[in-house]
């Protein structure tokens, strides 16, 4: 499958131009641009005809549409996204938008809450959209754990703290668990977590499967030997234990009683590492990144672009986002570097608190 800076390649350096200016004219008006147009504003001579056939071109590959019949081209969604991978420029905020975000860090006080929502309002005052603002995780004892099936590839894990603060986290479950599998795994997690924090029930959980590991080849060890059975090892990194013959198996040499006990030792562990794997799952970022359109899997809105960009505290690691959604032709040369400035600038403020 062709990506963007396939099809970029592609254009030879008129055509290029043409689709430059078409999508540079649609983000700044958001009407169709029309060959007439484009005959005007090039520097070279260059005729309506010329210009109208490089736009039939740039159509027949996907990247411009046309509204009507009869009027000029617009970007499609892969021409939006061609144009921002491979011709969008970009430069430093401007003076004045610089200005505004700096403002809202002057404030004296060291609430985080505080600086963020004054981030989140700074950022819909500059860019005249709608911000938004991810949160540095929480680390503290919990009480509640809750996960919320959103869509095959989407969950939402709720998480009430033991001093009452909730935090909400969109992941990506990992394959074949359902919304029941979901509640078992919150059921168990709620059992024994009161009081710990994520990381220690992670922790003591890997300590569990590593207990039942040892069990199971405890108890498995007279079959291996024996060659009554043998460990395989499955495609998605598992592994199984095959008993061969068990109806011959005599019945001193290995109690069925073990046979059950392992069988269950597995149950038990296949289930703790579901759960280990809904705990090690982590958002990561790195740069700023631009969904367009129905790339957009976090708020399935047609017609609009979400321009995100993570922040790292002092360990260089990242703790929350700030983005700005909008419609897909946002000023993609403006809003980019203003949301870059405010990552920056707000992982540098909470560095510098903490």
């Amino acid at each position: 499958m062709e990506t963007p800076s396939d099809i970029l390649q592609q254009l030879n350096d008129r055509s290029r131009e043409v689709f430059r200016r078409v999508v540079e004219g649609y983000l700044q008006t958001g009407d169709p641009i029309g060959s007439r147009t484009l005959t005007r504003d090039f520097s070279e001579k260059v005729s309506a005809a010329t210009i109208r056939n490089a736009m039939q071109d740039l159509e027949f590959m996907g990247l411009l549409g046309s509204p009507h019949i009869s009027a000029g081209r617009i970007p499609t969604q892969l021409g939006l996204r061609m144009f921002v991978d491979g011709i969008l420029e970009v430069g430093m905020p401007e003076v004045m938008d610089r200005e505004a975000i700096d403002a809202t860090v002057d404030a004296p006080d060291n609430d985080v809450s505080g600086l963020l929502d004054r981030v989140g309002s700074a950022l819909s005052g500059v860019t005249h959209g709608a911000s938004l603002v991810l949160t540095p995780k929480h680390e503290a004892p919990i009480r509640h754990i809750e996960f919320v099936s959103l869509a095959p590839d989407r969950a939402l894990v709720v998480l009430v703290f033991a001093d009452d603060h909730v935090e909400n986290r969109l992941f990506t479950p990992p394959p074949g668990q359902t919304p029941s599998s979901m509640r078992e795994a919150a059921n168990f997690l709620n059992s024994l977590i009161e009081g710990r924090t994520v990381s220690e029930v992670r922790h003591l959980i890997q300590t569990e499967i590593q207990t039942r590991r040892q069990e199971i080849d405890a108890l498995s060890r007279t079959l291996v030997e024996s060659g009554l059975a043998v460990w395989l090892d499955d495609s998605d990194g598992g592994e199984r234990l095959i008993v061969r013959g068990r109806s011959n198996l005599l019945d001193d040499a290995v109690p069925s009683e073990d046979l059950d006990r392992i069988r269950t030792l597995f149950d038990d562990l296949e289930r703790k590492r579901d759960i280990a794997d809904f705990l090690e799952l982590t958002d990561e970022g790195e740069g700023v990144r631009i969904f367009i359109g129905s790339e957009n899997k976090l708020f399935s809105l047609s017609g609009s672009s979400l321009v995100v960009s993570p922040y790292m505290n002092a360990d260089r690691k990242v703790i929350g986002a700030v983005g700005v959604i909008g419609p897909t032709r946002l000023n993609y040369g403006r809003i980019v570097p203003i949301v870059d400035y405010t990552a920056q600038l707000v992982g540098r403020m909470l560095s510098d608190r903490s």
